[in-house]
C-alpha cells in the first residue's frame, strides 16, 4: 500500500524534497513514527512478538524479516525465535 493511501503523501514529498536538496538528517526527521510503524515491526522484543502474533492470526502467511545487529548469529538467532511463534 502506497503511503499516499495510507494518509502520508505530504510527507512523503517533504521527505523526498529534503533528500534530494542532500538534507538528508533533515528527511530522516521528517520521517513520521505512525509512517514507520505502518510499514514496518521496529521496537522492543515484546511489541514485536505481539505484532507478528496479531499478523498471524489474521492469517498473514508471508513476512520480509529483516533483524538488524551486529552479531549475525544474534539476527539469526532471533529470527528462529520469532519463527517460533507462527508454528
Amino acid at each position: 500500500v502506497g503511503v499516499d493511501r495510507q494518509g502520508f503523501g505530504d510527507a512523503a514529498d517533504r521527505i523526498q524534497d529534503l533528500y534530494l536538496a542532500g538534507r538528508k538528517q533533515e528527511a530522516i526527521d521528517a520521517v513520521p513514527d505512525d509512517l514507520v510503524r505502518n510499514v514496518s515491526l521496529v521496537g522492543p522484543r515484546g511489541y514485536v512478538k505481539e505484532r507478528l502474533a496479531a499478523f498471524a492470526e489474521a492469517g498473514v502467511t508471508t513476512l520480509l524479516i529483516h533483524p538488524f545487529g551486529t552479531d549475525e548469529r544474534e539476527s539469526l538467532g532471533y529470527v528462529e525465535e520469532l519463527l517460533t511463534l507462527t508454528r
